[in-house]
């Protein structure tokens, strides 16, 4: 297959409903690259379970409640191909193979082999510490040179380019050594100023209802030092700030209500208020296009079904070459 332009394999691991975090930190800059790339968006489900093996009865209902949310933020199956990664098992055998490649000294190192154990408490699979190569089989099996990622992945960034290199050195040339594209819009806090995660119960899901988004967002942490509304606050490391600069189209209006917040004369009550109807506004066509969705989950499962079959050939091809590279064809 001659590759005209650039090839993109990005994707999420199925763990429930996504979140603004995810609406302005990956989709809409994968749906802006839909027009310039050969994109591969993955539902990552093998992934799914280096993290929670326990719950098998939620994969299918998240994997449902993902493409929903991929295809109402603007994800397109007439410009991408969707996959379901458990459906091409070609990614778990080119897995299989890089782990020949991959020494467990360096599969430790990977930063966020430890944060994860640190931060979920868990006691290590083997799934979790080859996470990394099992991504990497996920990128390079569809040869892809540029993958959408936060600053916290590019480490397995830099791991696949190892593998491919290293495979490349000691086969012959077969896989490009990708690059990680950072994504422009820095990481969302949560509504607890934590980091946002559906497991801490911080977030705004895409599906939440106005309702449900104003709750969130009259809860929202502030500036804890600030008593009464006449204090100076600061802005600063203030989730609501952050919220208003990124869904808050009215500039003048942000840097107002800065202004008067670091003079105290304005309470967290209007500048969350505000918050919210500009939130909801934001997000109202979005969730008018998830209604429809949500109709019609037929059309959402034929989406999935038919975009990993487009992937099929391209997967076996790749393996197959691999294969015979390393003497087993």
């Amino acid at each position: 297959m001659v590759l005209t332009k650039g090839r993109i394999l990005t994707g999420h691991r199925p763990t429930g409903p996504r979140h603004i975090g995810h609406l302005v930190g990956t989709l809409e800059q994968w749906g802006k690259m839909q027009d310039d790339y050969e994109c591969y968006f993955l539902i990552a489900d093998l992934h799914v379970l280096t993290t929670d093996f326990e719950h098998p009865g939620r994969i299918q209902s998240n994997i449902t409640d993902v493409m929903v949310d991929w295809l109402a933020s603007g994800l397109d199956p007439a410009k991408a191909t969707f996959v379901r990664q458990s459906a091409l098992m070609e990614h778990a055998q080119l897995s299989l193979l890089f782990g020949m490649l991959t020494t467990v000294a360096r599969l430790e190192r990977v930063p966020t082999y430890k944060e994860q154990i640190q931060q979920l408490k868990l006691n290590p699979s083997l799934g979790l510490l080859t996470y990394p190569v099992l991504q990497s089989a996920d990128i390079l099996i569809y040869k892809a040179n540029l993958v959408p990622v936060g600053e916290d992945q590019l480490p397995h960034i830099e791991l696949t380019r190892e593998i491919a290199r290293r495979f490349n050195t000691q086969y012959g040339e077969t896989f490009p050594e990708p690059e990680g594209l950072l994504t422009k819009t820095a990481r969302l806090p949560g509504t607890d100023n934590r980091t946002m995660h559906n497991s801490y119960g911080n977030t705004i899901r895409l599906g939440d209802t106005s309702e449900e988004t104003t709750k969130k967002v009259m809860s929202m942490y502030t500036d804890p030092t600030r008593l009464r509304a006449t204090d100076p606050g600061t802005v600063e490391g203030n989730p609501v700030f952050e919220y208003h600069e990124v869904f808050n189209p009215n500039t003048d209006e942000v840097e107002d209500f800065k202004t008067r917040y670091r003079q105290g004369k304005v309470g967290d009550v209007e500048v969350k208020r505000r918050l919210a109807e500009a939130l909801n506004d934001y997000l109202a066509p979005l969730r008018a296009r998830r209604v429809e969705l949500q109709k019609d989950a037929g059309y959402v499962v034929k989406v999935l079904d038919e975009g990993t079959e487009r992937a099929r050939p391209l997967v076996q091809a790749t393996l197959r070459e691999a294969m015979e590279k390393m003497g087993l064809r």
